[in-house]
């Protein structure tokens, strides 16, 4: 089954499911975006890469409410639940395409993206990241929220064995939990150290690991 088709598939339940799988929610999605608005001027374009739900672009609305923002995303059924978060506001728009085959057109001030480039490889990874670094204008920002696997065998084991031994008890379903292994065939995980190597590689002046929690990390990149 395709990303796109599994993603449609989940479309309703994803984002009281996302605090579920998701042991550090709070920290990943608001505290990091927090400490990242606060260091930076309102963006007039903000791109938000595998948008999903728009959970991601909430967070960033509620600091910079009279940006525009970009949802782009593969999977209609997601960016349906999108529209309907944003509806009545007239600076979100939405875009169903696959980001890794053509960017939006335009220049952003800010791209971001959360949970989705780790389904690329490494390659893919890197194609896109030059491609992100040419949308954005000198100091333009990408933010990366995405999942990692450790960099080393043994400590990555411990990362995806107590992620998935918690599952249980943070009230999915085995249902819930089956899906998720189901998609987890589908990621392509590099590590936090890797990732901020293609990031340089692409240009990219300051890049730092700015929120890290076992497999959730946050790097923000600086062109």
């Amino acid at each position: 089954m395709s990303i796109e088709e599994q993603f449609n598939i989940i479309a309703r339940e994803y984002d009281v499911n996302r605090r579920k799988f998701i042991p550090c929610f709070e920290d990943f999605y608001q505290s990091t975006t927090d400490f990242i608005a606060a260091n930076i001027t309102a963006p007039a374009r903000v791109l938000d890469l595998g948008a999903g739900t728009g959970l991601l672009t909430q967070f960033w609305y509620r600091h910079f409410p009279d940006s525009e923002y970009l949802l782009v995303d593969i999977a209609d059924e997601m960016l349906n639940v999108a529209r309907k978060r944003f509806a009545g506001a007239g600076n979100v728009s939405f875009r169903l395409t696959d980001f890794t085959e053509v960017l939006p057109e335009g220049r952003f001030d800010v791209v971001a993206s959360a949970l989705s480039v780790h389904h690329l490889e490494d390659p893919e990874k890197s194609k896109l990241f030059a491609g992100i670094y040419n949308k954005l204008p000198e100091g333009g920002l990408f933010v990366n929220y995405d999942q990692f696997c450790a960099g080393e065998p043994v400590m990555n084991k411990w990362f995806d064995s107590c992620w998935e031994n918690s599952l249980p008890q943070r009230g999915l379903t085995e249902h819930d939990i089956e899906l998720w292994r189901e998609r987890r065939r589908l990621d392509r995980e590099c590590s936090v150290e890797d990732e901020i190597e293609m990031l340089r590689g692409c240009g990219f002046k300051t890049v730092k690991c700015v929120y890290s929690y076992q497999k959730f990390s946050v790097i923000a990149a600086i062109r």
